[in-house]
């Protein structure tokens, strides 16, 4: 037997978790603890040592509203999925009376009507999130303090066995789905902590140590309260959201903003461009900043300072394809104001382009050529993303050499 040694490193990561680290982080702002959890569990089922016989994993997010609790699930399904509604949602606010259960697992044979009523958990919808490299599924119970007890005990057997018994007597395996729960339990609490309550004190006054620690303990306190002890021993990780601060949003406000010039480039004929200047963005996150609802807030005032004016200028016609619009603060007028700083600037280098083409053409058989309209219109699509200089002239084709000279 050999006496060499090895040593090895139970903290590395395989390529294909790692990206799915850094696309997470990308979409996700100051989380960490619930992107290591979610990233934990990916890690596990790529190994193939999750735990038979029960789910992927179990994970309570508890926080504020507006921390990004669902949003989290819904960026893990887009990057694994392709799509954020891969997701098989469940909203637990339709499920506040017990005889609703039905329409989650579909009422049993005898009732009136139960051929109708359609289970919203299936073996062949969590199938359906499954792609030819990864069989795993999401599974996301959203603001389960609001649902009935009866869910509760339902989901006893699910969190424990993996295993959901139908209306009709079907079995649903679970033993593929990671199962999300949320809720705003604590929410109140940590609201006052952050912004200091009632009284004098104010949020700078109060110390910054130990606040997260304080803010976690509140939300675990109040889950425990609610929820039974065998319902938080089934739970293999409680992930509480921390308020979002200051430079977070600013992160969060690149991340929106960005979102916003992509649906501006998926447009039929609006592809253009829009950057919003410094002065600008201190406005939109001073609109978009309360602690009391989160990111959510910041949205809503992008999209009633951004997206609506972007939205009249496409329709009258004010902006075109290639245009670049600057975005500023008017201190003197006290509004956002919107600039086309380049008419068609960002669309010239592809007619350079065609006009180059078409001069190599006649060059190679000596005959005129030009280059398809189709090519030309498909060059200022794919050039409308990318930033171009100031307008210039496209080069244009030589004329023909007169034959009878050469």
């Amino acid at each position: 037997m050999s006496d060499y040694t090895l040593s090895l490193d139970p903290t590395k990561r395989s390529s294909d978790t790692i990206d799915f680290q850094s696309a997470l982080r990308a979409k996700i702002v100051g989380q960490e603890e619930a992107v290591q959890a979610l990233v934990d569990l990916y890690q596990v089922f790529r190994a193939g040592l999750n735990s038979p016989g029960r789910p992927v994993g179990n994970l309570l997010f508890l926080g504020p509203t507006g921390s990004g609790k669902t949003r989290i699930v819904e960026a893990g399904a887009e990057i694994l999925f392709g799509d954020a509604r891969a997701v098989i949602k469940v909203d637990c606010a339709e499920f506040q009376h017990s005889h609703e259960i039905a329409k989650l697992i579909g009422s049993p044979p005898g009732y009136l009507g139960h051929r109708e009523t359609h289970p919203l958990i299936t073996q062949e919808t969590l199938a359906a999130c499954h792609t030819d490299k990864l069989k795993l599924s999401f599974l996301l119970f959203d603001e389960i303090e609001k649902a009935s007890d009866a869910l509760w005990q339902l989901l006893l057997g699910m969190l424990d066995k993996a295993t959901l018994t139908l209306g009709d007597n079907r079995k649903v395996d679970l033993s593929k789905t990671v199962i999300f729960l949320t809720s705003n339990l604590g929410g109140g609490e940590i609201s006052e902590l952050m912004e200091g309550g009632m009284g004098f004190v104010q949020p700078k006054d109060k110390p910054v140590a130990g606040l997260d620690e304080k803010v976690e303990r509140t939300a675990v306190e109040a889950a425990r309260r609610k929820f039974s002890p065998e319902f938080m021993n089934r739970l293999d990780k409680v992930v509480v959201f921390h308020p979002l601060r200051k430079e977070q949003l600013q992160e969060v406000l690149d991340i929106e903003l960005g979102q916003v010039q992509q649906r501006v480039l998926d447009t039929a004929k609006g592809q253009f461009l829009f950057r919003v200047t410094p002065s600008g963005r201190d406005f939109l996150l001073q609109e978009g900043t309360d602690q009391r609802y989160g990111a959510r807030h910041l949205k809503r005032a992008i999209e009633r300072h951004v997206v609506y004016p972007l939205a009249n200028l496409l329709a009258t016609d004010q902006v075109n394809l290639g245009d670049l619009v600057c975005i500023d603060w008017d201190k003197t007028n006290n509004r956002l104001t919107f600039v086309r700083e380049g008419e068609g600037a960002l669309v010239e280098p592809a007619a350079r382009k065609a006009g180059a083409a078409a001069a190599g053409a006649e060059a190679t058989d000596g005959k005129s050529a030009s280059a398809p309209e189709e090519t030309v219109a498909e060059e200022k699509k794919s050039r409308a993303a990318q930033p171009g200089g100031g307008p210039s002239a496209a080069p244009q084709s030589r004329k023909k050499q007169d034959r009878s000279n050469s």
